[in-house]
């Protein structure tokens, strides 16, 4: 099993697909690295040799930022708009969409499953 960025690789996929198990590297970014290591898109995780996983931790740890330092980078953007108390800080602090959704109906996601509200005693 290889392991790459801290992330251990499922062996029985192909590279393009595997890569994207971590988190920072897509579909696009994967097939660039591929690209740039020199791997055919058909080969699988299992049929890599050490130096080709070396290189391609190599071109990671160079080119992209993944894992821990790209939760880390988002956590602190959310946290500075919030600091700033700007429109989408504020949004982010009562755990409303951020992104002009509506809330009327629909925002269940990011405000949690709905609460009965009690009726009015006769």
């Amino acid at each position: 099993m290889a392991r790459i960025a801290g992330v251990n690789i499922p062996t029985q996929k192909r590279v393009l697909i595997a890569l994207t198990y971590i988190h920072g590297i897509g579909p696009a970014i994967s097939k660039k690295i591929c690209e740039e290591v020199g791997i055919p898109a058909e080969r699988r995780v299992n049929e890599l040799t050490e130096d080709e996983v070396l290189r391609i931790r190599e071109t990671i740890d160079n080119n992209c930022t993944v894992e821990g330092d790209l939760r880390r980078e988002v956590a602190m953007n959310i946290k500075r708009l919030m600091d700033l108390g700007c429109l989408r800080g504020l949004r982010h602090r009562k755990r409303l969409p951020v992104r002009g959704q509506r809330t009327r109906t629909n925002a269940r996601t990011r405000k949690g499953p709905a609460v009965a509200i009690a009726g009015k005693k006769k």
